[in-house]
């Protein structure tokens, strides 16, 4: 294995993971709040990959392994959010007050529609994207550091 494979498949597993949430989102799921945070840490990571394979070194896929494991612990927090583990953002989960709103306001179907956070819309063998995106990016985290160590060890002089 050589670095530069390593930050390939670290930059490919992220614009996969973008896709795919692309594509749910397409087939109807739009994302909440904390999907969107989700988001740009990979789209970081594209971009450090893209970077990474044009100059060598052992600082952007560093810099990677930050990214995925920022996404990652997102993925946690928002995963902690759904499953009642802790609170969330008032924004995106249901904590705000209500105080001030008329029962016209609260019937209202003309305004933006909000995706809550602390809600699971879908899931699978029990993890729901946010948890899939946490456990994916961890592994992500792990091919990154990877190819820090294999620069690490190429930098090396006999």
């Amino acid at each position: 294995m050589t670095r530069n494979l390593m930050v390939f498949l670290a930059g490919a597993g992220s614009f996969g993971l973008l896709a795919g949430a692309y594509l749910f989102q397409a087939l109807g799921y739009p994302p909440c709040a904390m999907c969107l945070w989700q988001r740009w840490p990979h789209f970081a990571a594209i971009a450090i990959a893209l970077l990474a394979l044009r100059f060598g070194g052992r600082a952007l896929p560093a810099l990677g392994a930050v990214a995925a494991g920022t996404t990652a612990a997102i993925g946690v927090f928002h995963t902690g959010v759904e499953r009642d583990w802790w609170d969330g953002p008032t924004s995106c989960s249901g904590g705000g007050s209500l105080q001030g709103l008329s029962g016209a306001d609260l019937l209202a179907i003309d305004g933006p529609r909000v995706v809550m956070c602390d809600q699971v819309t879908w899931e699978f063998l029990a993890l729901s994207m946010a948890s899939w995106n946490a456990v994916l990016s961890f592994g992500l985290m792990a091919i990154w550091i990877s190819a820090v160590m294999i620069a690490k060890g190429s930098s090396r002089t006999a």
